[in-house]
């Protein structure tokens, strides 16, 4: 997270994405690359928000669905839909999400509701009008 100055959590570079019509920021230093959708071959005894693999570069990497993984149900793939792979203590996983809107900064990012009980929630971003909730992908992926 940013740097706190006088109670206030300074700018710190995000990526914007969407899941569900929902928009959510992943810091930017937590994002290995971004690739469009690739083939997935299913991978038998996963977890269900896991569905399958795929081959980057000659790399194997698992690839789970964020929109399942928040609680939504799976969305359709659109020319938009893009895969955002993190690098993780055990490699790397990538995560799909709806599409990758732009790169953010925050000037203020508020702590997450409920005291921090969601722990993949890092906490909130506002941009405009739109609040837009951080997301710690290793935490919600369990890298």
């Amino acid at each position: 997270m940013g740097k706190e100055q006088n109670g206030v959590t300074t700018a710190e570079q995000h990526i914007g994405v969407q899941v569900n019509n929902e928009h959510y920021a992943i810091p930017i230093l937590d994002v290995h690359e971004i690739i469009r959708m690739l083939d997935i071959t299913y991978v038998p005894d996963t977890r269900t928000s896991v569905l399958g693999v795929i081959n980057l570069r000659g790399k194997t990497i698992p690839v789970m669905s964020l929109s399942e993984r928040l609680g939504f149900s799976a969305e359709e793939y659109t020319p938009h839909t893009r895969i955002v792979v993190v690098a993780c203590d055990e490699g790397e996983i990538g995560v799909i999400v709806d599409s990758v809107n732009e790169v953010l900064s925050f000037n203020d990012i508020q702590p997450s509701p409920e005291n921090g009980k969601v722990e993949y929630l890092l906490g909130i971003g506002v941009k405009g009008n739109v609040l837009m909730s951080i997301l710690d992908l290793k935490q919600l992926v369990s890298c």
